[in-house]
């Protein structure tokens, strides 16, 4: 900062510096113009004509020892009047010239008064100009995982400095809400694996001790491939999400009704097994610019997640019109201010309980990396708890386009 506030002294004494000099020739030069006049009309004011001297009034060229006399068609007044004209000039030009210099000595010491001035005027102008840059390399030198609840909190006049320090606060906000949320998804992330895990090794210490008999091995076999299915399951949603956050590797046009056409006829199987009627409606189709491994991972989400938190009976409905997708699914309430945190990684519209069946839940990361891709294609996602229950989440892709 040192540098920077050398740099806007000698800039602010430079333009000081300038100024006064051009001041002073602009005083020297209107002063000089009418100066000798001036002077003149002071002197014959002053001074009346008597008291000049008229000895030297110019005699004839045939007579330079005899008495003063008028040149031919001159009266005596008219000659003594130009002998005063010419001596009030005379004077005028001397003082004129004493006064000018005079003039420039008086200004060049002002001016290296007036330099030596503005220089320590604007060390210390350039030190309270930024004053809140300092606090704010400070601040950033000091930061840490800590201390990221800490503000600067500026207190000043509004303006661009203000601006820059509130535009830092908010940054440090940002990042502090990332970074809860990346040690959140940590800990929940390594909770799941070591819940799935613990699992595995219980079974095999248990199911497996004091030779069991081979009906009790198919069964615990079974349950151990249960339970690595679910943690692979898993470890390719953190990385899928991991993947998704990163910004997108490849574009191409992407008929999205076709991809929703497939997620679906896909999951048919799953939706019958749960007794819940998959309806889709496509009014028109869509194309958008993306991912296509992703945009079908985010349409799978969708629906998969309309079918796991449903009941039996319900319904998921899934369109697809101008905007983008749209997933409707019946199930339990939701209350209202839970829908935001759905969308954060590991929540769920109800907690984990013992079930039978691995596949009624999943690790909570489905939204997660539907808003994730979303993002990455510039999309917007929204949802809303319906007032029957179940919850109507809506992708809109503003680039989207029609038809291929």
């Amino acid at each position: 900062m040192n540098s920077e506030r050398a740099r806007l002294t000698a800039l602010y004494t430079g333009l000081l510096v300038l100024a006064g000099v051009l001041l002073t020739g602009l005083v020297y030069v209107l002063l000089e113009q009418n100066l000798d006049s001036r002077i003149g009309s002071a002197v014959q004011r002053a001074v009346p004509a008597n008291t000049y001297d008229a000895t030297s009034v110019p005699q004839r060229a045939d007579d330079a020892s005899g008495p003063t006399r008028p040149l031919p068609g001159q009266t005596m007044d008219m000659q003594v009047q130009k002998t005063v004209d010419l001596q009030v000039r005379k004077v005028s030009d001397v003082a004129g010239d004493a006064a000018l210099s005079r003039l420039l000595t008086v200004s060049g010491g002002s001016l290296a008064g007036f330099t030596v001035l503005s220089a320590a005027l604007a060390w210390w102008m350039a030190g309270r100009v930024l004053r809140p840059v300092g606090v704010i390399t400070a601040k950033a030198r000091q930061l840490c995982a800590e201390n990221l609840h800490e503000r600067l909190a500026l207190d000043s006049p509004p303006g661009e400095l203000k601006e820059l320090a509130d535009t830092f606060d908010g940054m440090l906000d940002r990042i502090e809400h990332l970074v809860a949320a990346r040690q959140r998804f940590a800990a929940n992330a390594a909770h799941e694996l070591r819940t799935s895990v613990a699992v595995q090794r219980a079974a095999a210490e248990i199911g497996l001790a004091d030779d069991p008999p081979p009906e009790k091995v198919a069964r615990m076999r079974s349950k151990l491939i249960e339970n690595a299915d679910g943690s692979e399951r898993l470890i390719e949603s953190l990385l899928l999400l991991a993947v998704s956050d990163r910004q997108l590797q490849r574009r191409e046009e992407v008929s999205l009704h076709d991809i929703t056409a497939r997620c679906t006829d896909g999951l048919r199987e799953e939706a019958a097994r749960r007794s819940i009627t998959l309806h889709v409606r496509t009014a028109q189709p869509l194309s958008v610019e993306g991912d296509p491994v992703l945009l079908e991972h985010t349409v799978h989400n969708l629906v998969s997640n309309g079918l796991r938190y449903n009941h039996p009976g319900g319904a998921v409905h899934v369109g697809v019109d101008a905007d983008g997708v749209e997933v409707v699914n019946t199930g339990p309430v939701v209350p209202f201010h839970d829908v935001p945190r759905l969308f954060e990684p590991f929540r769920r519209a109800r907690e984990r309980v013992h079930r039978r069946d691995p596949s009624d839940g999943g690790a909570g990361l489905g939204l997660s990396i539907v808003a994730s891709i979303a993002r990455a294609h510039g999309a917007t996602t929204h949802a809303a708890a319906n007032p029957d229950g179940g919850l109507t989440i809506r992708v809109r892709f503003p680039t989207a386009t029609g038809p291929l």
